[in-house]
């Protein structure tokens, strides 16, 4: 089989361009049964992988099917792509990207490892591989090469975690956040902070700000047993959704990261909370693909609003050591690749083999058919063995020898070596 892997990133597109394509966890398994139904093609492995910074399908197809095969299904997979993001498929092909066979394989094991991330090294990543496979897997679309891409990508990513120092010298996104507030704010534990969602990312950064220990934390979520969850564990007070338009004034730190598909805060209760505020700074971050805070905002004084792109430029980096760990983390998922590689030729001959079997086989029983009847008619034994082992080793040999006397120059010296190497021994 060979595998396709089609996408955008932080790296090809713009956030807002991205948040038309992001997918939130719980509608995963039905874009990939949509998906599927739209290649039109039932042998298809298909799973899909959504994040804050990308939206990426990959497909796998039949070892029969030949290259021109495996690109017919681009222009479907771009089509459903575009139409998902409500998007014109001649913009997204300007911000796609598109990986085929061992190339796919290698953006995977990269993507696995934290070498394709807007912060390099980060850990999250690898944990949204794991849910992509999953919804895939509880979809029913994550066949054999799916399965064993994926697989070797969580092995590479966990050899690079623990032989390169790739980890120890990412910095987050959640610890970028608390070092923005810090700049802003040199009283931080004097400050009321307001986390808006309750998935990953916001624990994550939650947590990071909880070891600062501010004045108040207060969680909203839609989900309220979510919400108060979370707030239990940071020790923060809970506010209904409902009620943050009122209670937005209230807070000099704003972070959200929810799955929203429209944005939670708009401009006029950002004025609104600022002149509550009498014109005191409020620090804003967006952490949400697509938004959930109304751009416009920015443009306001007195507010800072900050997105993921904008927050992971932040981000500062021991250039020289986190240099020489991704030179260390390219080399082990160039490993991998190769690995990968040898197990789809493998199985790419597989049809091959099962077929060289059978056709053995055939010649054996019926051979041994002959032998049979000799044997019933009185033949002597010794005589029936001979002819039976004979005429095997004619029709065995039957392929190879007729290769050698129809070839020619460089041909007829290939046919020479594989006969040599298949056949016989040299040496003792």
């Amino acid at each position: 089989m060979t595998v396709l892997a089609l996408g955008l990133n932080h790296g090809s597109a713009p956030l807002d361009l991205r948040g038309r394509f992001a997918i939130p966890t719980e509608a995963l398994g039905r874009s990939i049964q949509g998906l599927r139904d739209h290649l039109s093609q039932a042998r298809a492995e298909v799973a899909i992988l959504s994040t804050c910074n990308r939206t990426e399908v990959y497909v796998g197809l039949p070892a029969s099917g030949c290259p021109r095969h495996a690109l017919a299904l681009l222009e479907p997979a771009m089509d459903w792509l575009a139409q998902r993001g409500d998007t014109p498929p001649g913009e997204l092909r300007q911000h796609s990207y598109f990986r085929e066979g061992v190339e796919a394989a290698r953006h995977a094991f990269r993507v696995a490892a934290g070498l394709d991330s807007m912060v390099l090294g980060e850990p999250q990543i690898l944990g949204q591989m794991k849910v992509a496979v999953r919804e895939a897997g509880t979809a029913g679309t994550l066949g054999t090469t799916l399965h064993q891409m994926f697989q070797r990508s969580f092995s590479v990513a966990k050899e690079v975690r623990s032989r390169t120092e790739i980890g120890s010298h990412a910095v987050s996104l959640a610890a970028s956040a608390v070092r923005l507030a810090q700049q802003l704010f040199d009283d931080l534990p004097q400050r009321r902070v307001l986390f808006i969602g309750a998935g990953e990312m916001i624990e994550l950064v939650a947590t990071h700000f909880a070891a600062q220990k501010p004045l108040q934390m207060t969680v909203a979520n839609r989900s309220a047993e979510r919400g108060q969850a979370l707030a239990h564990r940071l020790g923060a007070d809970q506010l209904p959704l409902a009620a943050l338009g009122d209670a937005l004034g209230s807070f000099d730190i704003v972070i959200s990261c929810t799955a929203s598909s429209l944005p939670l805060i708009g401009l006029g209760a950002v004025e609104r909370a600022i002149k509550q505020r009498k014109r005191r700074p409020m620090l804003m971050l967006d952490l949400a693909v697509p938004r959930d805070i109304e751009p416009e905002v920015a443009r306001l004084d007195d507010v800072y609003l900050y997105t993921v792109d904008d927050l992971a430029r932040q981000v500062q980096v021991n250039g020289e050591r986190r240099q020489a760990a991704v030179a260390q983390a390219e080399a082990i998922v160039s490993a991998g690749v190769d690995s990968f590689s040898q197990w789809l030729e493998q199985r790419a001959a597989v049809p091959v083999i099962q077929a060289l079997q059978r056709q053995i086989e055939d010649w054996r029983q019926a051979e041994l058919l002959k032998a049979r009847r000799s044997l019933a008619r009185g033949q002597d034994v010794d005589t029936v063995m001979e002819s039976l082992s004979a005429a095997l080793t004619r029709k065995m040999l039957h392929g190879p020898l007729s290769e050698l006397h129809a070839s020619a120059g460089e041909a007829h010296r290939a046919s020479v070596n594989s006969v040599q190497r298949l056949f016989l021994r040299t040496g003792s």
